[in-house]
């Protein structure tokens, strides 16, 4: 249990038999009135964000929340399965649980699974990782200097959009929260 003056960015809350994320949180203080504290929650299961308010000092229930450092191994077809890298243990989360982070996992790479009660409830993921572009047109004699863009299938086979003068085999840096291409890599 904690108070809502304890409330920090990232922590998770059991409110109502749900897991809540803070987003964002202020402490109000009005002229007139109690103080109170208004949140922004992101569901941890289902992802939906709500704003919530609460009266100042009142005790919310905190859930535990494990985040763990976890090597993606591969995907057996029910599921992706993870390695915990301190005691070896294997895990198989669902494609439901993974979710967009499967178009940026590359067998072998490290991820932040966050588990409540032994459930794996979401994977972090660097903010960036860097891929190889698989297939991409050929960029036309002349576009070498605008600004435009073209599709280019990564490793995964996720497309993204990158420069024209990008081609086939090029290592890329992408931004695991939008699929924005960042800039090229050197080996």
């Amino acid at each position: 249990m904690a108070t809502t003056n304890d409330l920090k960015n990232g922590m998770v809350l059991n409110l109502e038999g749900q897991l809540w994320s803070v987003v964002e949180f202020q402490h109000v203080k009005p002229g007139k009135g109690p103080a109170f504290v208004r949140t922004k929650l992101k569901g941890v299961t289902n992802g939906k964000v709500v704003a919530k308010t609460f009266n100042a000092g009142l005790k919310i229930e905190t859930a535990n929340v494990d985040r763990r450092d976890m090597q993606y191994l591969y995907n057996d077809g029910t599921g992706f399965v993870f390695m915990d890298t301190a005691d070896y243990e294997q895990i198989t989360i669902t494609d439901d649980i993974v979710g967009d982070a499967a178009n940026f996992l590359l067998e072998g790479q490290e991820a932040i699974v966050a588990m409540h009660d032994g459930l794996p409830l979401y994977i972090d993921l660097p903010t960036s990782v860097v891929m190889e572009i698989t297939q991409t047109d050929p960029g036309l004699q002349g576009d070498r200097s605008s600004a435009g863009t073209k599709p280019a299938t990564i490793e995964t086979g996720y497309q993204i959009q990158v420069p024209l003068f990008l081609e086939t085999g090029t290592k890329v840096k992408v931004d695991t929260r939008s699929g924005d291409y960042l800039g090229r890599v050197n080996d």
